[in-house]
Order: C-alpha cells, then sequence, then structure tokens
C-alpha cells in the first residue's frame, strides 16, 4: 500500500472508527524523521524515546483540532522542538545544573555512543553543536540536518525568517571557531 497523503490520514483520523488506524499512519509515517530531529537536541537515546512518545501524545490529543492552516509534520516538529526544549530545561531544573554542566553530560554522551567507525570530525562537530545556545542549536539542526526551508523552520519556531537566517549564521562562525581551535 502507497503511503498516504496528510489530507487521507487527517479525514482517516476525523472518522471515530478509523481514528486509531489513521493515528498509527501518522506515527510511522513521521516516527523516524521526528526520532533523529529530538535525538540531534538530547542526543541520549532512551530520553529521545520518552520525549518522542510525549510529542505522539500530545499529537492524538490535539490532532481533532488541528486547523491545517500548516503542514502536519510542520505542527509535529513545533511539538517536538518544545518537547526537546521542555526536557533539557527539565534536565537542568532537575540537577540543578548550569547550562554548562547539561552540555558537558551530553558532550560525553556523544563520546560514548560515538559507533567505532565514527570520524574524530563527526564527534567534533557534534560537541560544537551541543556549545550553541539551544534556539541557535534547534535552528542549526534543522537547516543543517534536517534541511527544511527558512520558511519552514519559521513557521515551526514562530520566528522570523531574517532572525533565523542571522541565527544560522551565528551558529555556523561558532561551530568554525570550535572545531578549528579544538
Amino acid at each position: 500500500m502507497s503511503e498516504l497523503s496528510d489530507k487521507e490520514i487527517l479525514t482517516l483520523f476525523a472518522n471515530p472508527d478509523s481514528r486509531n488506524y489513521a493515528f498509527n499512519l501518522l506515527v510511522r509515517k513521521y516516527q523516524e524523521r521526528i526520532y533523529w530531529h529530538i535525538r540531534k537536541m538530547i542526543i541520549d537515546h532512551d530520553d529521545t524515546n520518552d520525549v518522542m512518545q510525549n510529542v505522539f501524545i500530545k499529537a492524538f490529543k490535539g490532532l481533532a483540532n488541528f486547523r491545517e492552516e500548516s503542514q502536519l509534520f510542520t505542527w509535529l516538529y513545533r511539538i517536538a522542538s518544545n518537547e526537546s526544549l521542555s526536557q533539557l530545561s527539565k534536565k537542568k531544573r532537575r540537577f540543578l545544573l548550569p547550562f554548562n554542566d547539561v552540555e558537558k553530560e551530553l558532550s560525553m554522551k556523544v563520546d560514548s555512543q560515538a559507533g567505532p567507525n565514527a570520524l574524530q570530525i563527526e564527534i567534533k562537530l557534534q560537541k560544537a553543536i551541543l556549545k550553541l545556545p539551544e534556539k541557535q542549536r534547534l535552528v542549526f539542526n534543522m537547516k543543517y540536518f534536517d534541511h527544511l526551508k527558512y520558511e519552514e523552520i519559521s513557521e515551526i519556531l514562530g520566528t522570523s525568517v531574517g532572525a533565523l537566517k542571522a541565527s544560522y549564521h551565528h551558529a555556523v562562525k561558532k561551530i568554525e571557531e570550535y572545531v578549528l581551535s579544538s
């Protein structure tokens, strides 16, 4: 069976008899993209799965009220982005850690989760990205790894395209400085 369009999934979801089936289709369609979007922010696999579960719970609860003013994947990315930032904030509050300590903890996870074939430059890049402020990291990941257009990121984050371009530019400069200096 070919993949259904978002419109078809939403139509199925509107029918109580096919709601669960439609949601299952939605999860299968977007789970991998959402997983990697969250994973780039959270780093840890188990924490990523927890956040992803929260994202899809919120999506299920909110899907009936989805107004189709944006694309379904944009809406899911917005939920995933907010949940990722929320998870990072919880982690800081739970352990009463300043951001630098959370960054250090995530950096150690990058080292421990790097596979045997990981290139040192990939590890350096991940550590450099972790040094970025959370919003810059989010913009960088969405532009660089997810290949989203500024207009899509703007819709997801509710930020102007100009501000996003500036944020991405600053993120790239900081990453370059880190990679060259270490």
